[in-house]
């Protein structure tokens, strides 16, 4: 197995503003999922073989040192370039005993996963959330396994992501969907949307974040389009014709879909707006283990 060499991978978040995230950490490098979407893979990372997932040497005693050395403790984001529940963690269990030091030094912690595997560690979840914040993002871009399939090879359904929350909220942790990215020609259907926000309502989501578009750049746009290729025929004309070589490729009915995801949320009491996802999973807790937030 190829590691990684790092120098520090606890690192501080640039805007603080995305999730009320102080710091971010990737453990792993390359991703197995397969996601046809995934902005990951864009030539700006400079990740080669990009589907190989290789551990970061010595993570646990980087993430360690990282801990202590940091002046003031935060929330951690973990997921934004490496599904931290990928087939290696079952194994390594690098995520779980890296969850045990965020305890340890009370650090808070954001996991953005698309894995039932997260409900492994949900003992830990639970000791970290009765001293710091703790936030559980699932991503879920369509509510259809079958479509899943072809956008999301490698990864659990959709259906068992929603199974995922349902667990997770009825132990007690804030937990929703990251609804990113809605597809334009494939996910952008007010079916989708509608089916989805009620799946999330029954399982117990607390809020669902939706982004009704996909970003696209060098490297990325190529593996998309050659995997539409292969599962969606005459949907890459689409994209080309529509967006050219646009960065962000908002769906047509974008402004639609969000009235009616909006309605839908209000409706069945999910949050949507960021503002109030912060406020809803760091409330709660003492001025003392609020302290760093103001920073």
């Amino acid at each position: 197995m190829e590691e990684i060499p790092a120098k520090t991978i606890v690192t501080k978040s640039k805007d603080t503003r995305w999730f009320g995230t102080h710091y971010n950490m990737n453990i792993y490098r390359g991703c197995s999922h397969g996601c046809i979407y995934c902005d990951s893979r864009s030539d700006c990372y400079q990740i080669d073989h990009f589907d190989q997932v290789r551990p970061k040497k010595n993570a646990l005693e980087i993430i360690r040192n990282d801990l202590r050395r940091k002046v003031r403790s935060g929330v951690v984001a973990t997921g934004g370039m490496s599904d931290p529940y990928n087939p290696l963690e079952r194994e390594l269990e690098l995520t779980r005993h890296s969850l045990e030091l965020l305890w340890a030094y009370e650090f808070g912690v954001a996991i953005c996963t698309k894995s039932d595997l997260i409900l492994r560690d949900l003992d830990l979840l639970k000791e970290l959330k009765a001293q710091s914040p703790v936030l559980c993002q699932v991503t879920v871009t369509t509510a259809d396994d079958s479509l899943a399939v072809h956008i999301e090879p490698h990864v659990s359904r959709p259906s068992q992501r929603l199974e995922a929350i349902a667990r997770l909220r009825q132990e007690g942790l804030f937990a929703g969907i990251m609804l990113m990215p809605v597809l334009p020609f494939l996910e952008d259907r007010d079916e989708n949307i509608i089916q989805l926000v009620r799946q999330a309502h029954d399982c117990g989501a607390r809020y669902i974040y939706p982004a009704f578009g996909v970003t696209l750049r060098g490297r990325q746009r190529e593996w998309f389009y050659r995997c539409l290729d292969e599962s969606f025929p005459g949907v890459r004309q689409q994209y080309e014709q529509r967006f050219g070589d646009r960065y962000f490729c908002p769906s047509p009915r974008a402004k639609s879909l969000f009235s009616l995801f909006t309605r839908l949320c209000e409706q069945y009491g999910i949050l949507y707006k960021m503002e109030d996802i912060v406020a809803g999973y760091q409330g709660g807790y003492a001025p003392a283990q609020l302290s760093f937030f103001s920073h």
